[in-house]
């Protein structure tokens, strides 16, 4: 078993606070981060609500979705396995129900980016899991198995986001902070072509816009990070830091 570092514990800890802070989780939802870069591991919380996670709460988990702590995880584990398992590039994974996102997973409009600040989304439209293809049309539309984790991350394949189908969806990232970026952004975006949808026929980023805007902002999103950042640790208290940071 991997011990998680003081750093990785007061990142994963703020990611939640953060994705809470930002109306992107609420009682519901998680994030993730890999134990280390292409590692077979992640730490994820044990079941709790996010805006209650500390450090002692983070559970190492193995890509087939098991921990050996005794503590109850997350029935939606797998969704982080399984992408983790798939994507060798991927540190991160954020599972959202955030509610300008859902509403796009059950119509024919894609999530499409309208935003210069959600170019990751690129030139395509983004793609949404159709569980009942998988599961038929009598499941409670969770992923609580490897096979429906599996599933999910092909959907998603190389994309940074997909949607899931009146459920929520999944932003991923090549570190915490850019998962974290993503799924923020993914809900702005939403939200602005929803209205925009509402006024008239938007006009979308195009394939090269995307692309040249994701290049010229992905290497400014820690400013984004750092900013929430101290939005949301002075609201840790000092007994939720990691070991080893000075706090007794």
């Amino acid at each position: 078993m991997t011990t998680v570092t003081a750093a990785q514990a007061t990142d994963l800890v703020a990611a939640n606070r953060i994705l809470v802070r930002q109306g992107v989780l609420d009682a519901f939802g998680h994030v993730s981060v890999r134990t280390a870069p292409r590692a077979d591991t992640f730490w994820l919380s044990r079941n709790l609500a996010p805006g209650s996670v500390t450090a002692s709460d983070l559970l190492e988990h193995d890509l087939d979705g098991r921990t050996d702590d005794p503590r109850r995880p997350y029935l939606e584990r797998f969704i982080h396995a399984e992408i983790y398992r798939r994507r060798p590039d991927v540190m991160a994974v954020v599972h959202s129900h955030s509610p300008s996102v859902v509403p796009f997973s059950v119509i024919d409009t894609g999530l499409r980016p309208i935003l210069h600040m959600a170019g990751f989304l690129g030139g395509r439209t983004t793609p949404v899991f159709e569980i009942s293809d998988v599961a038929g049309d009598a499941s409670d539309l969770l992923i609580t198995s490897s096979s429906l984790g599996a599933a999910l991350a092909r959907t998603l394949g190389d994309a940074p986001v997909a949607l899931m189908r009146g459920h929520g969806s999944v932003a991923v990232g090549g570190s915490l902070q850019e998962a974290v970026y993503r799924a923020v952004y993914t809900e702005a975006n939403a939200h602005a072509q929803a209205t925009a949808l509402a006024l008239g026929n938007p006009r979308y980023l195009s394939a090269g816009e995307a692309a040249a805007a994701n290049a010229t902002i992905s290497g400014q999103a820690v400013r984004a990070w750092d900013v929430w950042c101290e939005q949301a640790r002075p609201g840790i208290p000092a007994q939720d830091q990691a070991p080893g940071t000075g706090q007794e």
